[in-house]
């Protein structure tokens, strides 16, 4: 794993600490540390997508722990990959197995919602505001009539 991918997934401290030592052995290097951090927007403060800002993350830690169970990525929890029935190791308490089994796939279907849910939300925010610029285009009297296809 290469240096940038493990202060990512440590986070923003570990890029903060880095930027405080580089000023401190050398400004010119704290400065360029810095210029990547904002250019690259991995402070995260400067974005406007915040949902895709944590996702990488996030699906890193959903591999970690697939791996930590026993379980393929691709397959999901109802792979028959391992001892219990979701394919990861049994906790020796078959109702426990299959109540974890059934909790993550609903958890998965709440997930895969949710992201359809921003998506249109997003979607709908976006045609808000180009239907704002048309009727704000539409009001200026020296702006030319909107072309309509046929």
């Amino acid at each position: 794993m290469n240096p940038v991918a493990w202060l990512d997934d440590i986070g923003k401290p570990a890029w903060i600490a880095v930027v405080i030592v580089s000023f401190v052995l050398a400004w010119p290097l704290g400065l360029v540390v810095l210029g990547y951090l904002i250019g690259s927007g991995r402070m995260g403060c400067w974005t406007n997508r915040r949902g895709e800002a944590w996702q990488p993350r996030m699906d890193r830690m959903q591999e970690r722990a697939a791996q930590w169970w026993g379980q393929a990525t691709a397959a999901g929890p109802s792979s028959g990959s391992g001892g219990g029935p979701g394919g990861g190791p049994t906790s020796g308490n078959r109702a426990f197995d299959e109540y974890r089994v059934e909790t993550l796939r609903r958890l998965e279907q709440e997930e895969r919602e949710f992201k359809e849910f921003l998506d249109r939300l997003r979607q709908a925010k976006d045609k808000a505001e180009f239907d704002q610029f048309m009727t704000e285009m539409r009001r200026r009297p020296d702006a030319p009539a909107p072309q309509t296809q046929s």
